[in-house]
């Protein structure tokens, strides 16, 4: 398992070159697993479902077609998105328990900031409950497999311009909002963050063969498994400041992830 860290904004086309030739080399068995924390500029991508009419400002930001699962979701400065690029072929050929395994993490993670984030019926993500029962929307799913290997992942709103998203519904979910740990009161370093997800993702996930792990993914989750796509091939922002921490914070100490062929960040 190799993880990878970019410390400047990576443009989405780079992103997705990147992935492609990742899944392609560990379908090969020629490189390892991976992860890559990193964060994008402002921009909006569309899954697979996207409606166009969630897209509410077409030319408020680019907008780039993902080719994984799901509708409209936002990213920029102050979101730390991680690309979870594993063999799901040893680890179980199951895509329910993988999303499962994806919300785990991002519970986990969140826990170590006291904060209770919740699965939904129907709704692939994480939620916050208001004390006045209202929720909201602190982290994105959304995953592509092909041939058994995974690519695209998670968002997870740290300190990113919650204002952003109002250019789309996001996820297609227009009666709810969306917050941040920042929106919460907390003023979490992104190095921080950074810290909890690693911790997180070795309990959750372990070893290709299971082993390591702390907990296991129910085989036959009931749950509607929206945000993914399995099988065939589908059809610049400039670069804003303060990647890599949010405001208060402390720049973190970073490795851009290696160069391939057509990719970078």
């Amino acid at each position: 398992m190799e993880w990878f860290q970019s410390e400047t904004p990576v443009p989405y086309p780079e992103a997705l070159a990147f992935m492609e030739e990742r899944v392609r080399a560990i379908r090969a068995g020629d490189r390892d697993e991976a992860v890559w924390l990193l964060e994008h500029p402002p921009l909006y991508t569309a899954g697979t479902g996207a409606r166009v009419a969630d897209l509410l400002e077409p030319e408020r930001f680019p907008v780039y077609a993902a080719g994984r699962g799901g509708q409209y979701t936002y990213h920029g400065p102050g979101q730390r998105v991680a690309y979870v690029m594993l063999d799901l072929d040893r680890r179980g050929r199951d895509i329910r328990a993988f999303v499962w395994a994806l919300e785990e993490w991002l519970i986990r993670t969140l826990a170590v900031f006291s904060v209770v984030a919740e699965r939904r019926e129907g709704r692939v993500g994480l939620w916050v409950a208001d004390p006045g029962g209202s929720e909201r929307k602190i982290a994105a799913i959304g995953i592509r497999v092909r041939q058994w290997v995974s690519f695209h992942g998670i968002a997870l709103n740290v300190c990113p311009d919650l204002s952003h998203f109002g250019g789309i519904v996001p996820c297609g979910l227009g009666e709810y909002g969306v917050t941040s740990l920042r929106d919460l009161g907390l003023d979490v370093p992104m190095a921080r963050v950074d810290e909890a997800l690693r911790a997180a993702f070795g309990a959750v996930f372990g070893q290709p063969d299971g082993a390591g792990a702390e907990v296991r993914p129910p085989r036959t989750d009931p749950r509607t498994c929206g945000g993914t796509r399995t099988g065939a091939e589908p059809s610049t922002a400039r670069p804003a400041s303060g990647a890599g921490a949010c405001p208060g914070g402390r720049p973190q100490e970073a490795v851009r992830a290696p160069r391939t062929p057509g990719a970078g960040g």
